[in-house]
């Protein structure tokens, strides 16, 4: 075996079978420091929404904005409304199954309702247009019974559903920051230990 090129600042192993607690401490530093920064590279993410129309009366990130603020003004929680904000962000990357991706990004940080909703908003969403293109907008019956069937039919029908005014006034981006950095700070459900209760 030649000698590893270490560099200052990473691990020196090649396979993780050679790595030491030193690696290792060094690694959860790196890993501590670039999970602080999660919530600025989901909110970039969110804004490649901006100006993606795909037809709809507003664009992608006015849709999410819409649905956010509407569940704000009802009263809902701060997990809540970071759920109804990032939703779709998806969009960009999965094309045929958006509400999968909004949902692995969520899972650490809302219950086990919350992920449950985006995980299947998009089935329930269909009951409002599936018929239209030759699908089966009933899709949603094949959850009937699921504790959270009611609460995702909620969400579709209140909050998505409903966001695609023109002229709703829906709060700015700037106004969710906040709420993001806070549920995004604080994983419920993870392996791994929050960067939030090592500082």
């Amino acid at each position: 075996m030649s000698d590893i090129d270490v560099h200052e600042g990473r691990a020196a192993f090649r396979a993780m079978t050679e790595g030491t607690a030193e690696d290792w401490a060094l690694i959860s530093t790196h890993f501590r420091d670039f999970a602080r920064g999660l919530p600025e590279r989901v909110l970039t993410h969110l804004k490649l929404l901006d100006g993606d129309y795909g037809g709809f009366p507003v664009d992608r990130l006015e849709h999410s904005l819409q649905c956010a603020t509407r569940a704000h003004r009802d009263g809902r929680d701060e997990a809540y409304v970071v759920m109804a904000l990032l939703h779709d962000i998806g969009d960009t990357l999965g094309s045929y199954n958006h509400p999968e991706i909004a949902a692995a990004m969520l899972k650490p940080f809302v219950s086990e309702e919350l992920h449950w909703i985006a995980q299947h908003h998009g089935i329930f969403q269909g009951y409002y247009y599936f018929h239209y293109l030759g699908m089966d907008r009933d899709l949603r019956e094949g959850f009937r019974g699921h504790p959270h069937f009611q609460a995702c039919a909620e969400f579709c029908e209140k909050y998505d559903q409903s966001a695609f005014d023109p002229g709703y006034e829906s709060a700015p981006l700037d106004f969710f920051v906040p709420m993001v950095e806070r549920v995004l700070a604080r994983p419920i459900h993870s392996i791994y230990p929050s960067p939030a209760s090592e500082v």
